[in-house]
């Protein structure tokens, strides 16, 4: 797995504190089911992205033990790759993404809810994009804060955000909620999984309020839909 880097340890006891008094019901949305979303199945996107036309200067690692073998690719209307997934549990604090559950845990998010509050990892799908670097810099190809992405494994299509940021060399995370949407183990700190992911980020595309799961599973269909269209 991952190894990140230890940070925010006051804010991380505090959150252990938290957790106990947390309601079940705390801001979020209900979990995704474990099933394809949309009308567009996960054949019909992996046929267009069998080729790689590189737009990252360099290649990621999907680790930080491993080589750099991880390009970001484009297309009409996206980008994107293909990694493994490691499992972000950064955000809210609650029962299952907290500094207990998750050693690396951070209580805070690069993009935020339309109240403010940091994402809940354990409920909304959402992936995190390499911070920018002389490899890639995503604002320059149209992605942003509360994009839809659409993330394929074993044959599932789930549409999730843009909702954090990553090392600068390492891609392939997604989090706790994306994981379990699509059948990959969701702990922080002993799941994921080493390959098979492919992550099409529509550009320009913007779900509102970020938070809001039903919103980026329709608007992630049509765009979708717009994919196969014009690729």
């Amino acid at each position: 797995m991952r190894t990140r880097t230890l940070t925010l340890s006051a804010a991380v006891g505090a959150a252990l504190l938290a957790v106990a008094a947390l309601p079940t019901s705390a801001s979020g949305t209900a979990n995704p089911r474990s099933a394809q979303e949309g009308s567009v199945s996960a054949a019909a996107l992996l046929a267009k992205v069998t080729s790689c036309s590189q737009i990252s200067s360099g290649k990621y690692r999907t680790d930080e033990e491993t080589s750099a073998t991880v390009p970001v690719c484009g297309k009409n209307g996206a980008v994107f790759w293909k990694a493994d997934m490691d499992i972000d549990c950064d955000g809210q604090v609650t029962a299952k993404c907290n500094g207990s559950t998750d050693p690396w845990f951070q209580d805070d998010t690069a993009f935020h809810q339309s109240n403010g509050q940091a994402l809940r990892a354990d409920s909304l799908p959402y992936v995190v994009v390499p911070s920018t670097s002389s490899i890639w810099k995503y604002t320059s190809s149209g992605i942003k804060g509360g994009g839809v992405v659409a993330v394929i494994y074993n044959g599932k299509v789930e549409y999730a955000v843009v909702g954090d940021t990553g090392p600068t060399q390492i891609i392939g995370e997604a989090s706790y909620a994306t994981a379990s949407a699509l059948g990959i183990d969701p702990d922080p700190e002993t799941g994921g999984t080493d390959s098979g992911v492919t992550y099409i980020l529509f550009k320009n595309s913007q779900v509102s309020p970020i938070e809001s799961h039903s919103a980026a599973v329709s608007l992630g269909d049509s765009l979708a839909r717009q994919f196969l269209q014009n690729n």
